[in-house]
């Protein structure tokens, strides 16, 4: 008759104060099977597993790991036991619009839950709300395309052809794909107002008026706290990383967050918009503000009539927008000179993009909101002539895609098609790096890739890879696993 082994696990944490370490390390022992778990508190972490001759030995190198972890000032503790994640919403009141003109609104659709996530690009409109609903419309309503959540969604980003959702649950969610990925994950201690992505680079603002800055392999790079407190703003390019707090603009170095220029606003800054040569900041004092990306300095200064949930702009600066807290948006030439003022119908605009005489809004009422800004349009609204909106509405059969937590969950191929990619993840210094086996790129270089699939050996095949300029691999397109 056999006996079952006993099975034996040790958890431990590492969280320290002012924005350091906040990891766990889990080690168990079945019989000649030692696995290893570890990563932030609050996410699932990489999990490895290694076989010994015997359970002695299995022992031995378990309590030689547990022993290591402790001298370097991990303790015991219960999983679970610590307090989950701070999560700060906004809270945003929202009044009736001061003017009676109407907007041009061509369509809108409800996603159910309050929204501050937009992105528009070239073939659809993405927003996301506060239920962690994200979804994709094409330019004249159609709903295209659901991903559920797990988490309210902070912000939407793009970084070239890549869009990111960053949720309140820490983690930040490729979309680029049909299957979404967690492709960073924020320490727990982190609580998330906004962030941005620039060449797979994470740039994170928080409560505290923190900017942490996460590389591609989703490894802590640098931290700053800037002289305000809650960094609803963050903003990056190849020069700098603009963070917008409740004193102010401050830009960094993107290569280590040397201080470059620090700006105080008219009133603490809500939202924050980038063109080439300067950042926006709209603010609870009535105004949006420009600023010379190069020196600071505030080059002119838009005036609304009520505190500024959002801005954006159409390409170069030369017209400005504003949201404000009373249910109305705003068109300024690029001197500041106000052109018109109109009620959204629909609530505050939390977020906005401008894109080919369109005027993008999602509300304090969870709507996506497709406002006609074409001169013409604008000035028949103004004579109270307005198109009747019409209302979206989700197809009775629209899919809903999950993000895939596990190996488990991606689709498998057993050779890779024509044109496809071939990557395998291997063990480099205790961690797991995802390299090119195709011929034709630099096998050196890491590759971007979701932690959560990623396992000893295994190989996937992915549609293309495209260089990124901090020398590694982005994946675009699908992922599948070869066996």
């Amino acid at each position: 008759m056999s006996t079952a082994s006993a099975v034996s696990t040790t958890y431990l944490e590492l969280s320290q104060e002012g924005g350091g370490a906040h990891k766990f390390y889990e080690v168990t022992v079945d019989g000649q099977v030692v696995t290893v778990r570890y990563g932030r508190i609050g996410a699932d972490g990489q999990t490895q597993t290694t076989t010994f001759p015997t359970a002695e030995k299995a022992r031995a190198a378990a309590a030689k790991k547990v022993g290591e972890k402790v001298r370097k000032g991990y303790a015991r503790a219960v999983r679970g036991q610590r307090a989950p994640r701070a999560v700060t919403r906004r809270q945003v009141s929202s009044a009736p619009s001061t003017t009676r003109a109407a907007a041009p609104v061509l369509w809108r659709f409800r996603t159910g839950s309050a929204a501050f996530g937009i992105h528009v690009d070239d073939d659809r409109c993405w927003v996301g709300n506060q239920a962690g609903d994200v979804y994709t419309l094409d330019h004249e309503g159609a709903v295209l395309a659901h991903f559920g959540l797990p988490d309210g969604v902070k912000c939407l980003v793009a970084d070239d052809f890549w869009i990111y959702a960053g949720c309140d649950d820490g983690k930040v969610y490729d979309l680029s794909s049909k299957l979404p990925f967690a492709a960073y994950d924020i320490a727990t201690d982190v609580d998330i107002f906004w962030l941005d992505i620039h060449e797979g680079v994470l740039d994170v603002s928080d409560r505290e008026g923190r900017l942490t800055v996460i590389d591609h392999e989703d490894e802590h790079q640098w931290s700053r706290r800037s002289p305000g407190e809650h960094a609803w703003m963050v903003r990056a390019d190849d020069r700098a990383v603009y963070h917008g707090h409740h004193r102010g603009v401050t830009a960094y170095a993107p290569d280590g967050g040397r201080e470059l220029w620090h700006t105080p606003t008219k009133g603490g800054v809500l939202f924050g918009w980038q063109e080439r040569d300067a950042v926006y900041a709209g603010t609870a004092h009535r105004v949006v503000q420009r600023l010379s990306k190069r020196t600071g300095a505030i080059e002119a200064t838009y005036a609304c009539d009520d505190a500024v949930y959002s801005c954006a702009t159409s390409p170069g600066g030369r017209f400005v927008f504003a949201g404000d807290a009373a249910s109305s948006v705003y068109c300024f030439d690029q001197d500041g000179r106000r052109l018109w003022k109109l009620g959204t119908g629909s609530g505050s605009a939390l977020s906005m993009q401008y894109r080919d005489e369109r005027l993008y809004l999602v509300t304090t009422d969870g709507s996506l909101v497709c406002v006609d800004a074409s001169e013409a349009a604008v000035s028949a609204a103004q004579q109270g002539t307005v198109p009747v909106a019409r209302d979206v509405k989700l197809a009775a059969a629209l899919p809903t895609y999950a993000p895939a937590t596990a190996v488990a969950a991606v689709a498998t191929v057993t050779q890779a098609p024509a044109g496809a990619v071939v990557v395998e993840c291997v063990q480099e210094a205790g961690r797991l790096r995802v390299h090119v086996l195709s011929d034709g790129y630099d096998a050196s270089w890491n590759v971007q890739f979701p932690r959560a699939i990623r396992h000893p050996g295994a190989r996937y095949v992915v549609d293309a890879l495209h260089p990124a300029a901090g020398g590694f691999y982005r994946v675009r397109g699908d992922i599948r696993r070869l066996l």
